[in-house]
């Protein structure tokens, strides 16, 4: 039996019916549709937008550049450890050999 929770989330002003699994995720999509609403009233009282639209089209931008951009960084961390961690190994080599 399926525990799936049904639930509407209001983005621009528009309301959207949800399924979803569980309480986490619900928290998750709500946090989620809060940093939505806020950025959308950001971008409409900071610039002339004609309609919801444009507006939502921002947010997608916004929010995909953010993950792109923690991507890329996590990258670099990722071959910086990794070349540290070579770097220690071969260190620990030549001591124990």
């Amino acid at each position: 039996m399926s525990n799936n929770l049904k639930i509407k989330v209001t983005i621009a002003d528009r309301v959207y019916p949800l399924t979803i699994r569980d309480e986490r995720e619900e928290e998750g999509i709500r946090k989620a549709v809060k940093q939505i609403n806020e950025m959308v009233k950001q971008f409409e009282q900071n610039y002339e937008v004609r309609d919801k639209q444009d507006v939502l089209a921002m947010c997608a931008l916004q929010f995909a550049s953010q993950k792109e951009v923690k991507n890329v960084n996590e990258s670099q961390d990722s071959r910086q450890i990794e070349s540290k961690l070579l770097e220690l190994n071969q260190l620990l080599d030549s001591h124990l050999a």
